[in-house]
C-alpha cells in the first residue's frame, strides 16, 4: 500500500479548508442586485451582524415585494430611501405596499451608516422597520446608535459594486407631492430586486 506524505496530506487538508472557508464566507455574505432605471446595484449583506434584518430584507427578496417600488426620498447629500411605494405615489396613491409585522432593531451591531452602507428605514418607534431600505451617500455619524433619538438605524450591508448609480439617483431633481418632500420628479423604479447565486 502506497502511503501519501505528510505535506502532501496537509497540503490537501489547506486546500480543502480554503475551499470550505471561502464557501462558508460566501454563504454568510449573500448578495442582491438591484436593479433600477438608473443602473444597476449590488449589495452585499451581512447576517452575522444583522441576522434579523437581513433574513427581513431577503425574505421581501423573494417574495418579489420590491419589483416595481420607486426612490420615494432623494436627498442628495443623506441617502437615498426606497422599497415601500409604486408609482402610483405620484397620481396622490401615499399608501405604501402592504408588508409583513415590523422587526426588531438591530443597531448595536457595529455597523456604520457610512458612505455606500444599506440601513432599514423606520419612524419613530425604534422597532417598526418593514420593507423601506436607504443607502448612505455620506458618513452619517447622527444615525449610529445610539443618535439621533436613543436608538439609532440598523445598518445591514454595503454597496460593493454601483457606487455610480448610487451617485446618479441621489442627484436627480426632487420636488414635493402631496405631503412629502425630497421627491424625485421622475420616478426612479425598482425594477427588481434578486439574490446573486453563488
Amino acid at each position: 500500500m502506497r502511503m501519501i506524505k505528510l505535506p502532501l496530506l496537509a497540503a490537501i487538508f489547506l486546500s480543502v479548508s480554503a475551499v470550505a472557508d471561502d464557501a462558508a464566507a460566501a454563504q454568510a455574505s449573500p448578495r442582491v442586485t438591484i436593479k433600477t432605471t438608473k443602473g444597476e446595484i449590488v449589495v452585499e449583506l451581512y447576517p452575522d451582524k444583522a441576522p434579523k434584518t437581513v433574513a427581513n430584507f431577503l425574505q421581501y427578496t423573494r417574495d418579489g415585494h420590491y419589483d416595481g417600488t420607486i426612490f420615494h426620498r432623494v436627498i442628495g447629500h443623506f441617502m437615498i430611501q426606497g422599497g415601500g411605494f409604486e408609482p402610483g405615489f405620484y397620481q396622490g396613491k401615499f399608501q405604501p405596499k402592504a408588508t409583513r409585522a415590523p422587526i426588531e432593531l438591530e443597531s448595536r451591531n457595529g455597523l456604520r451608516n457610512d458612505v455606500g452602507w444599506i440601513a432599514m428605514a423606520r419612524t419613530n418607534v425604534p422597532d417598526s422597520a418593514t420593507s423601506q431600505f436607504f443607502i448612505n451617500t455620506v458618513d452619517n455619524d447622527g444615525l449610529n446608535h445610539p443618535s439621533p433619538d436613543g436608538h439609532g438605524y440598523a445598518v445591514f450591508g454595503k454597496v460593493v459594486s454601483g457606487m455610480e448609480v448610487v451617485g446618479a439617483i441621489a442627484g436627480v431633481p426632487t420636488g414635493t407631492v402631496g405631503p412629502f418632500r425630497d421627491v424625485p420628479t421622475e420616478a426612479v423604479l425598482i425594477e427588481s430586486v434578486r439574490e446573486v447565486k453563488p
